[in-house]
């Protein structure tokens, strides 16, 4: 599926919709592409957002032999509570099956997650992240986190929605920030990135900030793109060592 997510090569989309069950949900991007994608006749969003197995896309990964970073379900949540188990281990059947691979899988059910997950042994091809909008719904997902054994632990905040304070970072190797983006986007406050820098910083976790999306740093709601990506006058894109040559070979 063609995307702009800077931190991923490919996105794979084995099932579609979701439910908003956070602050950081209130103006989801992939719903409003949903209804898009419906009014296209694009199979897997018939009924718009509602989630939904794709079985027709499961097997795509398959069909690509050059070593790629797919980013699992853009579209969707893959421990959304409508999964069928025995599609989930699908899913997880055909990353075992493509090791070459390496698969970044985001969810905001940290609880499914870890539930599913920690009885198992996680293949070394398979990143883990939580999203992390405010302190009260998002850091919590990170306790969940820490304690999986896989070969990346990662961050999204995106939409950081409030200061998160002082984080626990423990085994955490890679954190992603980001400003929200479109016409009811909230703001996004320059000292809030600053701190997760700085914690990142100290703790040597690679640290990518996005962007700064639809409210400059200066607090003026303009076109994203106009907004950029810079911390005073720096971008800061790192990746994880792990996956850093091939991001740069990209």
């Amino acid at each position: 599926m063609t995307h702009k997510i800077e931190w991923t090569e490919q996105t794979w989309n084995p099932s579609a919709g979701c439910t908003k069950i956070s602050s950081g949900c209130k103006n989801c991007y992939a719903e409003t592409m949903a209804f898009r994608l419906q009014a296209m006749g694009v199979e897997g969003y018939e009924n718009g957002f509602k989630f939904n197995p794709v079985p027709s896309r499961l097997n795509d990964p398959f069909k690509r032999k050059k070593p790629t970073v797919f980013f699992v379900n853009s579209m969707s949540d893959i421990f959304h509570e409508n999964m069928p188990e025995d599609y989930l281990n699908q899913i997880f059947n055909v990353i075992e099956l493509t090791p070459q691979h390496t698969y970044q899988i985001l969810t905001k059910r940290a609880d499914k997650m870890y539930q599913y997950l920690s009885q198992r042994t996680i293949p070394k091809n398979i990143w883990l992240g939580v999203s992390v909008d405010t302190r009260k719904e998002g850091l919590p997902r990170i306790d969940l986190l820490r304690n999986l054994q896989a070969s990346v632990l990662f961050l999204s905040v995106e939409p950081l929605l409030e200061d998160l304070g002082i984080m626990n970072l423990k085994n955490i190797d890679w954190v992603i920030v980001g400003g929200e983006s479109g016409n009811q986007a909230r703001p996004m406050e320059k000292d809030w990135v600053v701190n997760i820098k700085k914690q990142c910083e100290s703790e040597d976790i690679a640290f990518f900030f996005k962007q700064w999306g639809t409210w400059g740093a200066d607090k003026i709601k303009r076109n994203k793109k106009l907004n950029g990506k810079e911390i005073d006058g720096k971008i800061w894109q790192q990746y994880p060592e792990i996956i850093e040559q091939q991001f740069a070979d990209v």
